[in-house]
């Protein structure tokens, strides 16, 4: 006579709890990073105008650099190279080393052209840099 044992086949159970964790934790770092490199992405960027501005007068000495809409350059009233923006800001830093620059840029104007200023601003030694914006026109 056969007799059956009578302990029960272990079997084996797959414990959810630690894969749901996991699982959860795995989605919670995919949107993270997505929404770090969505960020990225968006450098279609556009300088605003403000709808306050202050009203101030012109400081003597004040330096003011505008980028236009396709990305020239224009100091004070004339249109230069960014090597000639760099020799006349080089020349500024040495003489005023505390001198504020102002910079504009044309609300069209693409973010990386403002950017080849900023470079050029900093090569020539200039850390008090300003950024100005136009107060919005009144639409009819």
């Amino acid at each position: 006579m056969k007799f059956r044992d009578r302990q029960p086949e272990a079997t084996a159970e797959l414990e959810l709890a630690p894969m749901i964790d996991v699982v959860f934790l795995l989605l919670i770092f995919f949107i993270v990073s997505w929404q770090f490199a969505r960020f990225e992405e968006d450098m279609d960027i556009s300088v605003p105008a403000a709808e306050e501005k202050a009203e101030e007068d012109k400081a003597v000495g004040e330096i003011i650099v505008n980028v236009t809409k396709y990305g020239g350059i224009v100091l004070n009233g004339s249109e230069v190279t960014p090597e000639d923006l760099l020799a006349k800001l080089k020349l500024i830093a040495a003489n005023y080393p505390h001198q504020a620059v102002i910079l504009r840029g044309h609300v069209s104007t693409d973010f990386q052209d403002i950017i080849k200023v900023l470079d050029q601003v900093k090569k020539a030694g200039i850390i008090n840099i300003a950024f100005a914006s136009m107060k919005d026109r009144p639409t009819d």
